[in-house]
């Protein structure tokens, strides 16, 4: 790219494992590309995620019209939209429009062939490739290749948790974690279930969530004394923090999986009605073996009957969550 200072807009609106998950692509820009500057636009609710990032120059945050009219000032080099929805084209067609739009590499996703795998329960659709991977191979024209470093997730010294102090009789590295939220409830054990799991765990567990989880974390805590309820507590980085002292995280199809997978935690997940093969399981550093990772299965007939998820099991038996078996829970 031509230019002493390029200036590169990246765009993922949301949410925060997808954001996280784009975490390679920012550091390989900075290390690759000299001198480049690197604006990365998402919705306000995300600013969290990416504050203290070293590798963002600056954060833009969606606040429609407003924010067009601003990014136009900008007069990018290069746009790399990560995300590639309907809001996305938008901006690429007022940046056209107005004459401002000088190259715009989007991600490829792969929503028909997840949708295939959807009614076929084929997984042949789907390609045998991480979603980093097809985020990398986005910015490929540039120059720019994948260096096997894994994700980033930076937390800023104010936010550091010390857990001895805040969670009476915890000590640092020597506790669970157990993420007990999820966006959809078919990607969410339920409650019996996950009263079920903490009866196998033998160290102490503190629940994360957020303020939507804090009254099941309290009916949990009340039949595990080794729990502690923190769902709703917490902000976003004060949660990697939590996290990055445990011992081992278990975690439904969610963001703070990805965030653990960052801070290199051990990883027990237990998957819903979505899929590993969907590409977005835990993703770590090249070289990188941690053998207590686990990934909980049941390979039903229905599984899966959502990319995303729903409220409620479509077939009404919800056996991919209700057939978890934790006995090999260490």
């Amino acid at each position: 790219m031509s230019g002493k200072s390029p200036k590169i807009l990246v765009i993922r609106l949301s949410s925060i494992g997808d954001i996280v998950l784009t975490s390679p692509v920012l550091r390989c820009l900075k290390q690759d590309l000299k001198g480049v500057k690197i604006h990365y636009l998402t919705k306000p609710a995300y600013k969290s995620v990416l504050d203290s990032n070293p590798f963002i120059d600056k954060l833009w945050f969606w606040e429609g019209n407003k924010t067009l009219k601003q990014l136009k000032a900008e007069k990018f080099d290069c746009v790399i939209d990560l995300h590639n929805n309907l809001r996305t084209a938008k901006i690429k067609w007022y940046f056209l429009l107005n004459g401002v739009l000088k190259k715009w590499f989007s991600f490829k996703k792969i929503n028909i062939k997840k949708m295939l795998t959807v009614f076929t329960k084929a997984k042949s659709f789907l390609p045998k490739q991480h979603i980093v991977d097809r985020y990398m191979k986005t910015i490929l024209p540039l120059g720019v290749e994948y260096d096997q470093k894994g994700l980033d997730f930076f937390i800023a010294e104010n936010n550091r948790i010390e857990v001895a102090q805040y969670f009476k009789g915890i000590v640092p590295y020597n506790y669970c974690v157990y993420a007990i939220g999820g966006q959809h409830n078919t990607k969410k054990l339920p409650f019996h279930k996950k009263n079920e799991l903490l009866k196998k765990i033998t160290t102490p567990v503190i629940l994360l969530g957020g303020a939507e989880d804090r009254m099941e974390g309290d009916l949990l805590v009340k039949q595990n004394v080794h729990c502690i309820n923190g769902c709703g507590d917490f902000n976003i980085q004060q949660t990697a923090s939590i996290i990055e002292q445990s011992r081992k995280v278990f975690t439904h199809d969610t963001g703070l999986m990805h965030i653990a997978a960052a801070l290199l935690k051990p990883i027990v997940v237990i998957w819903g009605n979505t899929i590993p093969e969907f590409g977005m399981y835990p993703f770590y550093p090249k070289g990188f073996h941690d053998y207590e990772n686990q990934s909980l299965e049941i390979n039903v007939y229905c599984r899966p009957c959502s990319k995303i998820g729903f409220k409620q099991c479509p077939w009404g038996h919800f056996k991919c969550m209700e057939n978890q078996n934790f006995d090999s829970i260490a």
